[in-house]
């Protein structure tokens, strides 16, 4: 890995470890300190930083790491939803079985221990889980692209989870029901039904990131696998 890329994934682990905290002023040689890179290495990143959105300069104040607020929020979850909507058709249409079922696998394990209790360390799992089905969704594309631009995006998603608490006790099983709705017709080779049930996720997301509560209850939380139907014979793929 080049020391410029080194110095990049550095930046990026401090930042969602919150070592960097977002709208914090700092200077070049305080990024030295903390991800402990060399100057020159910094140098090379910052415009890489700006142009990708995760700093800004700031006249007069220096380099502000980017701020979590309303306009983050609304600009990163439309950018999101505009990926994976072409993402989860294509995948619907195209993804082979095993690992449409592997997806499938990891959602029922942690809906069956969610049904024993919550902890946290259930909830970082389900929070993997849950990157690793868009990551996924994405990644089918073949688009190195698109999974860059994605990847740059999902820093700031991390970054507004970590500031506002995306997935939480009250949050995990409705999340599960919709991830199992999206798998249901990713199962059927629906792709509108797909891209229609993500549309619906991730507007629950971005609904909790920005503390919008619908104006009416949801309806009570099933089991998520209980809404996946069962496997029909499929064709070779």
């Amino acid at each position: 890995m080049k020391l410029r890329d080194q110095a990049y994934e550095s930046f990026r682990q401090r930042l969602l470890s919150l070592d960097l905290r977002p709208g914090q002023f700092v200077s070049q040689r305080e990024l030295v300190a903390i991800t402990g890179m060399p100057l020159g290495a910094i140098r090379e990143l910052v415009p890489r930083l700006e142009a990708d959105g995760l700093i800004v300069t700031v006249p007069q104040r220096g380099m502000q790491i980017a701020n979590v607020d309303v306009k983050l929020v609304r600009n990163a979850f439309q950018l999101r939803a505009i990926l994976e909507r072409e993402a989860i058709a294509q995948f619907a249409a195209r993804a082979a079985d095993a690992e449409v079922e592997r997806l499938v696998a990891a959602h029922g394990a942690i809906a069956a221990e969610a049904k024993r209790g919550l902890s946290e360390a259930l909830l970082e799992r389900a929070q993997a889980v849950d990157w690793d089905f868009h990551d996924t969704l994405i990644d089918a594309l073949g688009n190195d692209l698109v999974s860059g631009v994605y990847r740059v995006n999902s820093i700031k998603i991390r970054l507004i989870r970590l500031e506002r608490v995306l997935l939480s006790p009250e949050s995990l099983l409705p999340a599960l029901d919709e991830h199992a709705e999206i798998l249901a017709a990713i199962r059927r080779r629906d792709a509108s039904g797909a891209v229609a049930a993500l549309d619906r996720h991730l507007t629950s997301a971005r609904n909790r990131a920005m503390g919008i509560s619908l104006a009416e209850p949801a309806p009570p939380t099933r089991a998520p696998q209980a809404r996946i139907p069962a496997r029909r014979e499929s064709r070779s793929r």
